[in-house]
């Protein structure tokens, strides 16, 4: 199995120039909307990533329209200079940073509700909005965007790595539900894909090539995605087990019972640890689910019921249950913090992070034994996961100056991902490849599907200046 690259080995690439004449003529069209300072610089040349030696963009463009994109883009390919787009910075595995220099371009300005068609249930947005802005912009018609990955993400970001979350299991991922997208092209050109219809049989599925792409073959300029009615009944309970397995088991008899609940994180001991001290609770500290069930006040509380009967099969204990919107916030708000929590437990530490996806019923096999590997390795670590799909987070807490540790926690994930393939799952479920897990790819693809990549990257970006040095190497 190939190694993930090294700091190292991904800067070896030789900076692209970034020549004076376009700093000057970007700088021209956008006069204060371009910034060369050192401190924007830097703020746009890191993320969430365990990488910290990647060199900032040579300047950064915050773009206000479609126009502003494109004419950015026109520009840096006049002089072959890459750009990349930036939304909210939370990216994990490295896809916002400028191994090859050039230029960010910063959509967060570009967060407008273009339309709401509330009867048949679609959005049109721009890239810049997060989803907790989406949904405060619909909430008073009784809708809601389900796509949840945690973190305050920015929808251009989520559909660029095909992100999902917690309500995956009953909503589906960004891939499902994001229906049409303005998109500007390597050239600058904006084209459309997709349309308003929930299907179309027209011609090559652009929209689905355009999800998951991660910038490196177009700028997302509008978002077309699927809304869904607000639950008339929501009700969220928490369960805490003897141990991993028995919750795992639980999660596993659930999903194969055909039991539609919408949401079933788990959090390891660990994580529950760092969830009480972080946001002040006092969960038993022991491995946890997390659940939540949609639907009519009656299939609301058959589900619940079944749940609590499989779950007290398996040793669960403690159901704490919050039906009013308050007490279900309170508890979300401590999973959605679990990976702040786990990186506030050891101060100045940097988080290495997982994403591997395996088939339901290989969901045990591949997470006990990582849970095995990682307690031996006496590095300290976290797991959570959007178990319901099969989904799941380790994260090792690493020194950033230790050089050993930084080994061992990578080798961790090696043996993590190598497990997952050969179970038949994924090497990320939700975060995308971007640097950490290129070489991860060319062992869940193949050759050939790398090189079909490769292909349809050269033609639409015969440049390649769009986010380079993600996903695959050229």
């Amino acid at each position: 199995m190939n190694a993930p690259a090294s700091t190292a080995q991904l800067l070896a690439i030789a900076p692209r120039p970034v020549p004076q004449a376009l700093l000057d003529a970007l700088a021209q069209r956008f006069g204060a909307q371009f910034s060369t300072s050192l401190a924007v610089r830097e703020q746009h040349g890191r993320d969430e990533s365990p990488f910290t030696d990647a060199p900032p963009p040579a300047g950064v463009v915050f773009a206000e329209s479609t126009q502003d994109v494109a004419d950015a883009v026109k520009l840096a390919s006049q002089h072959e200079v890459p750009v990349i787009a930036w939304g909210a910075g939370s990216s994990l595995e490295g896809h916002l940073l400028a191994v090859q220099s050039g230029i960010s371009i910063d959509v967060n300005r570009m967060n407008k509700v273009l339309s709401v068609n509330a009867d048949d249930l679609t959005i049109t947005v721009q890239p810049g909005i997060t989803r907790k802005q989406l949904n405060d912009a619909i909430k008073d018609q009784g809708l809601f965007f389900p796509i949840d990955p945690g973190a305050d993400a920015s929808i251009g970001g989520m559909t660029a790595t095909r992100a999902s979350g917690t309500n995956a299991v009953r909503y589906g991922t960004m891939r499902e539900n994001v229906l049409a997208l303005e998109v500007v092209t390597a050239g600058g050109e904006v084209i459309r894909t997709g349309t308003r219809a929930r299907k179309s049989s027209a011609g090559y599925d652009l929209t689905r090539l355009m999800v998951g792409s991660e910038g490196t073959l177009g700028l997302f300029t509008e978002i077309t995605v699927r809304l869904y009615p607000l639950p008339e009944a929501v009700s969220a309970a928490i369960c805490s087990f003897p141990s991993i397995e028995s919750a795992v088991r639980t999660v596993i008899q659930t999903i194969q019972l055909g039991v539609p609940i919408a949401r079933v994180e788990l959090m390891d001991a660990n994580a529950v640890r760092g969830v009480n001290q972080y946001s002040k609770l006092t969960l038993r500290e022991q491995p946890l689910l997390l659940m939540e069930f949609h639907g009519s006040p009656a299939s609301v509380k058959e589900q619940a019921e079944t749940v609590q009967e499989i779950a007290g099969e398996h040793g669960g204990a403690d159901f704490e249950w919050a039906d009013t919107p308050e007490e279900r916030s309170r508890l979300w708000t401590a999973r959605h913090n679990g990976y702040f929590a786990a990186v506030a437990s050891r101060p100045g530490c940097r988080c290495i992070t997982t994403d591997t996806c395996v088939p339901i019923s290989r969901l045990a096999d591949a997470l006990l034994d990582s849970v095995d590997e990682a307690d031996a390795s006496r590095i300290p670590y976290f797991l959570v996961g959007h178990v319901g799909d099969g989904n799941f987070h380790m994260g090792y807490l690493i020194d950033p100056d230790d050089a050993d540790e930084r080994a061992r926690a990578e080798q961790l994930n090696h043996q993590l991902v190598a497990r997952a393939l050969k179970l038949g799952g994924t090497c990320t479920g939700e975060h995308g490849v971007g640097l950490h897990k290129m070489g991860f790819l060319v062992d869940e693809a193949g050759a050939g599907s790398i090189a079909m990549m490769r292909a349809i990257k050269r033609a639409l970006d015969p440049k390649n200046i769009l986010n380079p040095g993600k996903i695959f190497a050229l």
